[in-house]
């Protein structure tokens, strides 16, 4: 992977959390420094390892992209549509977002003009902000409270078997703790 000092011996691990209990719905592993082209692959792992496509999708802005947008709307395939709630550049810690600005768009607005103004929404507001709470809690917890930090093995075929499995472990311990919450 391209890193800042040139290549790295290293991975890009991905995954999706529901936001009902918190379980990963789809996990995959790339060599890719970027997440510009993993928004297919993660939909696509999603629909392989759970059964079903998602109704939408909450992302950071690493996933940003007119490709990504247009894959989303499918538009094609009206029934594979999935509603995109993806930030369009990076937020300062406390920073506001901008009010969303009346009227029409511009004529000639891209899809990333069209989802800015889609999350400047107050729903939009409200729907992107879940996302703390759903999937930054799952790699808080994998790193912090587990103590994952880095691959063990090395190839990606391994890696991807590695973090196959440390995925496995959350969503069994997450099960654990809503049984024992009962």
């Amino acid at each position: 992977m391209k890193g800042a000092d040139g290549f790295v011996q290293g991975y890009n691990a991905q995954a999706a959390a529901e936001p009902e209990l918190g379980l990963i719905v789809g996990q995959l592993v790339t060599q890719a420094a970027n997440d510009k082209e993993q928004l297919q692959p993660m939909v696509e792992a999603i629909e392989r390892q759970s059964g079903q496509r998602p109704e939408a999708v909450l992302a950071d802005s690493g996933y940003c992209s007119e490709e990504n947008l247009k894959y989303l709307e499918s538009a094609d395939q009206p029934e594979k549509r999935i509603e995109g709630y993806i930030a369009t550049g990076k937020q300062k810690h406390g920073e506001n977002r901008q009010p969303c600005k009346r009227g029409p768009l511009p004529k000639g607005a891209t899809r990333v003009d069209r989802m800015k103004r889609n999350l400047q929404t107050k729903a939009g507001k409200a729907v992107y902000a879940a996302r703390k709470c759903v999937v930054e809690p799952v790699f808080g917890q994998i790193k912090q409270a587990r103590g994952f930090r880095q691959f063990l093995l090395r190839g990606i075929r391994k890696v991807q078997g590695e973090w196959a499995l440390v995925c496995l472990t959350h969503n069994l311990l997450r099960l654990h703790a809503v049984r024992q919450a009962q």
